[in-house]
């Protein structure tokens, strides 16, 4: 089961049809698309599990990160139940059929009204998330970057066996080490850095481009992401990012960037 960002679902269903039916897999049958069929709904935060445990058949709270049951939810029979969501701030995802959509909304909100629940948005997931330095896709990661120039190479495993698509290239790449990495940086200068704004070191030349940026409000900290070519990666590097006719400048660091 593929868990996809809802504005690529055509985009991904795409390629993975393609390979698919280059595997001999019968697209519609052994592939399906169930993406207009199912509601997905992310409670998140530290309350999160005990809120939902008020209205979950079986027991909940002592569930994994990334792990996945079927439950009973709220008189739903066989909702998917994960400890899964993008905020860093742990919680669940709870995927349930579009007719028990509403009943699940109603649910959730009586059991975690105790708690303070409240309906959030993308830009609220979108703050949080790069809080954690969780990357984005349209943002941080894209069709012209790869999982090791961007930090990601847990999901790339290279075992016998494993022969997922371009592992010779991403292979040769991790051997070779990328000519450009995916940073997070601190503006200590007065300023915020967004999707797009080049990044620069001491004397104007060009290393790199901004990803993602924001005010934390979490630590009260100007964040964001960039690539820069890799001779600039180190921790505590000091690099600048041009804001109209200003350089800001800015440390490359650790992650994540709230440490809760």
């Amino acid at each position: 089961m593929l868990v996809v960002n809802g504005a690529n679902v055509d985009k991904d269903w795409a390629w993975v049809s393609k390979h698919a039916a280059e595997m001999g897999m019968e697209v519609g049958k052994e592939l399906y698309n169930a993406s207009d069929e199912i509601s997905l709904l992310a409670v998140q935060g530290p309350l999160a599990l005990k809120a939902m445990q008020k209205i979950v058949d079986q027991p909940i709270e002592d569930m994994e990160y990334y792990t996945l049951k079927k439950v009973n939810i709220a008189g739903i029979k066989d909702a998917i139940f994960s400890t899964t969501g993008y905020t860093g701030a742990g919680g669940c995802e709870i995927y349930v059929a579009n007719e028990d959509g509403p009943k699940l909304w109603k649910a959730v909100f009586e059991a975690g009204e105790e708690f303070g629940i409240k309906p959030a948005g993308l830009a609220a997931r979108d703050t949080l998330r790069l809080e954690m330095g969780f990357c984005l896709y349209g943002n941080d990661i894209d069709d012209t970057t790869s999982p090791i120039e961007a930090g990601l190479g847990w999901i790339t495993k290279f075992v016998d066996g494993n022969n997922f698509i371009d592992r010779e290239l991403l292979e040769k790449q991790k051997q070779e080490k990328p000519a450009r990495k995916l940073v997070p940086f601190i503006i200590t200068d007065k300023g915020i850095a967004r999707h797009g704004y080049k990044i620069e070191d001491a004397d104007g030349n060009e290393i790199g481009e901004v990803t993602s940026g924001t005010m934390s409000p979490s630590t009260n900290l100007s964040i964001g992401m960039g690539y820069v070519k890799s001779a600039f990666s180190k921790v505590d590097t000091e690099i600048y990012i041009k804001v109209r006719n200003k350089q800001l400048k800015a440390t490359v660091t650790k992650l994540p960037f709230y440490k809760g």
